[in-house]
């Protein structure tokens, strides 16, 4: 049928060439939205679909051995679209996908695509560090070494965004000014969302008011090729508990206009919550990103209150804050539920925003401690946690990759909650040195993960338990709440033995195991087991009982003392004269 060459892929009417156009069906989607379409036998990523829609596409890459194909048209819906879209934007905008799937067939699609991401990290991790790795039975059954606890849906499907970035521009070329989100596809192309399905109406009214004020007086919006213009962003936040929104119009400094009369028309709105702030930011920045040069308050504050799980919490302009702010209840209490029993530990919260975590670890934690780089969060984190009653939370601003050099506490237990990139390469080996029981690793993009995954199965973690949260109802993303414990394999002996147990030599009778153990951790901040205490030994020629730790079947794999531990032991093996 088809013959695959480095010029291309040939298929029945020859090689597949930029700009043919084809049709096929969507079999599958992948995480987040990578659809999958065969022609002739041969497999092309159409992104945008829903599985099962007949779809015209155009392809546009070919590269690697891979081709993508540019979505056109859909010819036919798919059996999966049982109701009609909400929004009258549907399907030119890009800020929905699936508003015509049931909310229930929107989250099995998505929890078969985190399983999938998740059972294959764990094979491949598994594989990685020599464990079940030889394509057995037992090895292709990895999903069943992790619990998988489900997926949770948002209590609401609609308007349930706490913040939404609209942006300036045109809906084609030349046209009049538009205010909204980006048409499908495109990076230039602005739709009128006036029927933002998203969010709350409070919203849509502010929109509609801020592009018609400018409308009026023929403001000129910002073009990113020629960096000229005036408007970029409007950036609305609105607390789901409280109601309280803050509006923030962002704009260059090439033009100067009287915002007094648009303070006062957005005031005088009919809105069921209420503006609590209007800031005008200038933001002279090459890149397409909302950020501040200089903010100036036309009215009001900078920041508004949200309530989650019964903690207050102030969000500012630039804060972090979940953007479902019901769903984040969820999220939160599965956080809660698999960090389980903090009492007397202390815990590191690591990208901690606005310190919604910690003050939730913080009732039975001896301390916790947040590390966030955005400054504005650190602070809003710290006015959190006092105005809750909360004294045994630290919040430091900083980079988690220096931080860590910096901070003379040792953790118990890790929470990671990164941005989507996931943890910093460079990071990953410092949070893995400690050698905490437990990390929990929030991710809102699981592909993230799962490329994190095999580090931590190096490590000596195993996933146990795993969890999705779907905050994006009727878009492509979801969150994933995974469990990390240290591995306690079954098949090693019980390693805590008394010295009464073990034919002990001289040299052994001058520290104990229990003593080797406590200098490590408090010269080193390491934990270290009898198992690597033992195999160290061993390496410096002391004797230890000769079926000491040693496996209970003759394939089980042992785990290995890492470097570093190892040279903490031989450190203590010295100080009580030991070597």
């Amino acid at each position: 049928m088809f013959e695959l060459l480095s010029a291309g892929y040939k298929t029945e009417r020859g090689f597949m060439k930029k700009g043919e156009i084809y049709e096929g069906i969507i079999e599958k989607v992948e995480f987040p939205n990578k659809g999958f379409v065969w022609v002739d036998d041969q497999k092309v990523i159409v992104k945008n679909g829903i599985p099962g829609q007949k779809v015209r596409f155009m392809i546009n890459k070919k590269r690697s051995g891979r081709a993508e194909g540019r979505l056109l048209e859909v010819l036919e819906k798919s059996p999966l679209e049982t109701r009609e879209p909400a929004c009258q934007e549907f399907p030119a905008c890009g800020g929905c996908m699936y508003q015509t799937m049931s909310y229930e067939a929107q989250k099995e699609m998505k929890e078969r695509q985190v399983r999938e991401l998740l059972d294959g990290a764990v094979r491949e991790s598994l594989a990685k560090i020599g464990k079940n790795g030889d394509g057995t039975k037992e090895a292709e059954a990895a999903e069943h070494l992790y619990h998988w606890d489900g997926i949770y849906g948002s209590p609401i499907e609609f308007g349930y965004r706490n913040k939404m970035e609209f942006s300036f521009g045109d809906e084609y070329k030349d046209g009049p000014l538009s205010l909204g989100l980006h048409k499908k596809g495109s990076t230039y192309d602005i739709l009128n969302t006036d029927d933002c399905k998203l969010v709350h109406p409070d919203m849509t009214k502010i929109l509609v008011c801020v592009r018609e004020f400018f409308l009026e007086r023929n403001a000129s919006f910002y073009k990113k090729l020629q960096h000229v213009g005036y408007l970029r962003h409007l950036l609305l936040r609105r607390g789901v508990t409280s109601g309280e929104i803050l509006v923030h119009v962002v704009t260059t400094t090439q033009e100067e206009y009287d915002l007094e009369p648009l303070k006062d028309q957005l005031l005088a709105l009919p809105l069921e919550g209420k503006i609590v702030g209007i800031m005008h930011i200038l933001n002279d920045s090459l890149s397409d990103v909302v950020q501040s040069d200089e903010t100036k308050i036309l009215y009001g504050k900078d920041y508004f209150y949200e309530e989650l799980l019964g903690l207050k919490f102030k969000i500012s302009t630039f804060s972090f804050f979940q953007p479902n702010s019901l769903a984040a209840e969820i999220l939160y209490s599965k956080v809660r539920e698999y960090v389980g029993d903090t009492r007397d530990k202390v815990v590191f919260d690591l990208y901690s925003g606005t310190g919604t975590i910690a003050q939730l670890a913080a009732s039975v934690a001896s301390e916790v401690i947040g590390v966030e780089i955005v400054e504005d969060a650190v602070k809003a984190a710290r006015e959190n946690a006092a105005r809750n009653g909360i004294s045994n939370c630290r919040f430091i601003a900083g980079d988690v990759l220096k931080v860590l050099d910096e901070v003379p506490e040792k953790p118990d237990m890790i929470i990671l909650d990164p941005p989507r990139d996931g943890v910093h390469p460079k990071a990953l080996p410092k949070i893995l040195a400690y050698g905490v029981d437990q990390i929990v690793y929030i991710s809102c993009k699981v592909t993230s993960l799962v490329r994190d995954l095999p580090a931590f199965y190096e490590a000596g973690y195993q996933m146990t338990n795993a969890c999705a949260v779907d905050q994006f109802c009727q878009g492509v993303h979801v969150e994933t709440v995974v469990l990390l414990s240290q591995q306690k394999p079954d098949d090693t002996i019980e390693i805590d033995l008394d010295l009464d147990e073990l034919d002990a030599t001289s040299a052994e009778l001058k520290a104990t195991y229990q003593e080797i153990k406590d200098y490590v951790l408090k010269e080193f901040g390491l934990k270290v087991s009898s198992l690597y205490i033992s195999q160290v030994k061993r390496k410096c020629g002391i004797e230890v009982g000769e079926n000491y730790n040693l496996p209970k079947s003759e394939n089980a794999r042992v785990p290995q003392c890492p470097k570093e531990k190892e040279e903490a032991i031989k450190a203590a093996l010295e100080y009580f004269a030991m070597i």
